[in-house]
């Protein structure tokens, strides 16, 4: 059993899957979100989509953090993780403007007072107006707050996001197909509207890393940080605090930072970009992947039928996630499993659009590249090449 799978985490979230594996799946089964008629509008050219997500136990190295250092505004950088992991998934079957979003808080108040709760609102609302500049319009409706000290230990910050879109400009991912390639677009470095270099971490994993790479005395001084019927073999069993100073090299710069800032690398969006691709590319899109919970398994779920992804050129994965495999130990089949390694979003496409998406991923900032194909199969198959070496889901 692996280190992620006996800390009571799932990367396939296969347990979730087969609880909801009776409800409707909505009008198109492959997309990324599910897509379902126009309830509001009541128009047959419409569809309607709703999606939910969080920051999930990042929020916990941000406590950690800011217990550690009294800096509130990391609490900032948790509202744009549960913003981005909604708004990306949505990304991702067309829709990039006029989101509905809703905020759910639950906090423990005895350990959560309302400095952080403020930090967290505040921090939406800036992202939204950040996002408003680059053309991206979010509507924020607020939401619900609750103390719930018996049910949680700190806090857990997650969201809706809703929109209502034209059926004509989905993205259902049924486009997809043997002869496509793959275009990945990297999660680490820093964006043009990005204000500093982004290890790329996003929001999953992090119960992996926060207690591989931390050491033994957050849990001896912050016991409300974890599940303390962990054994202790598998908690906080690393040797690194979240002060502690590292150097890593990005494009030949060498970039100072430490192990928290790295972790707590607020995830990237990809909606500027992909609202450009979407306006102007669109019939180009064969389908679009969010390489979130998962990794880069992810897009074995998505596939219309029998096909065979084989990602052969990925990124180098960025030094958080090497920090992560040398102190955990994890093989490379655990850590591409659960770890985007490097890139977290997936472009399908045909050969000849792909430059024309890599020029205009390049002009915000955004390292991109093929890093893969789709060929026929006898069956749904993933090969990844790693280290020259073959690893099949």
């Amino acid at each position: 059993m692996s280190l992620y799978a006996r800390r009571g985490v799932s990367a396939q979230k296969e347990d979730v899957h087969k609880a909801t594996e009776k409800l409707n799946k909505g009008l198109y089964p492959y997309a990324f979100c599910q897509i379902f008629p126009d309830f509001l509008g009541n128009n047959a050219e419409w569809v309607n989509l709703m999606h939910a997500d969080g920051a999930g136990t990042k929020s916990i190295l941000a406590y950690l953090y800011w217990k550690q250092t009294g800096d509130v505004t990391v609490w900032k950088g948790i509202a744009r993780d549960a913003i981005v992991m909604n708004l990306d998934d949505l990304l991702c079957v067309g829709a990039y403007d006029n989101f509905l979003f809703s905020s759910t808080i639950d906090r423990n108040r005895r350990n959560i007072p309302e400095e952080v709760l403020t930090a967290i609102i505040d921090g939406s609302r800036e992202f939204f107006e950040e996002l408003e500049n680059l053309g991206v319009h979010v509507h924020y409706l607020g939401g619900e707050t609750a103390d719930v000290g018996d049910l949680v230990r700190t806090i857990a910050v997650n969201g809706t996001m809703a929109v209502r879109m034209k059926k004509v400009k989905l993205i259902t991912n049924q486009n997809i197909k043997s002869g496509n390639v793959i275009i990945g677009v990297a999660s680490d470095g820093k964006a043009d509207y990005e204000a500093e270099y982004n290890s790329g971490i996003g929001s999953n994993g992090l119960t992996s890393a926060r207690h591989d790479l931390l050491s033994r005395e957050y849990a001896i001084h912050f016991q409300e940080s974890y599940d303390d019927l962990l054994r202790e073999d598998i908690a906080y069993i690393g040797k690194y605090g979240l002060t502690d100073q590292i150097a890593v090299n990005y494009n030949g710069v060498h970039i100072n930072t430490s192990v928290g800032k790295l972790l707590l690398s607020p995830t990237r969006t990809y909606a500027p970009l992909m609202k450009l691709i979407l306006e102007r590319n669109f019939h180009s899109i064969s389908g679009l992947i969010h390489c979130s919970g998962g990794g880069q398994t992810k897009c074995m779920k998505y596939l219309p039928g029998n096909l065979r992804v084989i990602k052969d050129d990925m990124f180098e994965p960025p030094p958080v996630f090497r920090l992560i495999q040398q102190s955990s130990g994890s093989d490379d089949r655990e850590m591409y499993q659960v770890f985007n390694m490097g890139h977290r979003l997936e472009i399908f496409t045909e050969k000849s659009a792909a430059d024309d998406l890599i020029a205009q991923a390049k002009a915000f900032g955004l390292s991109a590249k093929i890093v893969g194909r789709v060929e026929n199969a006898a069956r749904k198959e993933l090969i990844l090449w790693i280290k020259e070496k073959e690893i099949i889901y």
